[in-house]
């Protein structure tokens, strides 16, 4: 998130750069009080989007970021094994149920910045 904006910025001179679905995966499970405590997804984004302000403080031109993805959903190589969203998804009732990242990320775009 550091030198891949970095390069496109210098390297062919673009005006504007949109990251679009960067997220991880992880075999996230409710706890006993039925929260999911998602720790290394936060880690991840921590890390990610501290490089990324890095390169937005040097002026490298990124206008937007998407995190892949909101809900828990169905992918292609992992089926429903693993888990990529901000809400934990039951797909046997629909329910959804908002994972610690969503925290994190909801307090991050509220400050626009890494919290």
């Amino acid at each position: 998130m550091y030198w891949a904006p970095h390069h496109v910025a210098r390297l062919w001179g673009v005006k504007s750069i949109y990251i679009t679905e960067n997220g991880t995966s992880a075999a996230d499970e409710p706890a006993a009080d039925g929260s999911v405590y998602d720790v290394d997804r936060i880690m991840y984004l921590r890390n990610y989007l501290t490089h990324l302000q890095r390169a937005t403080s040097e002026g490298i031109p990124v206008r937007g970021y998407f995190l892949w993805s909101l809900m828990d959903n169905f992918e292609w190589s992992d089926g429903f094994e693993k888990r990529y969203g901000l809400y934990r998804v039951d797909f046997k009732t629909q329910r959804r149920t908002p994972k610690l990242s969503a925290a994190f990320y909801r307090e991050t775009i509220k400050r626009n910045a890494v919290a």
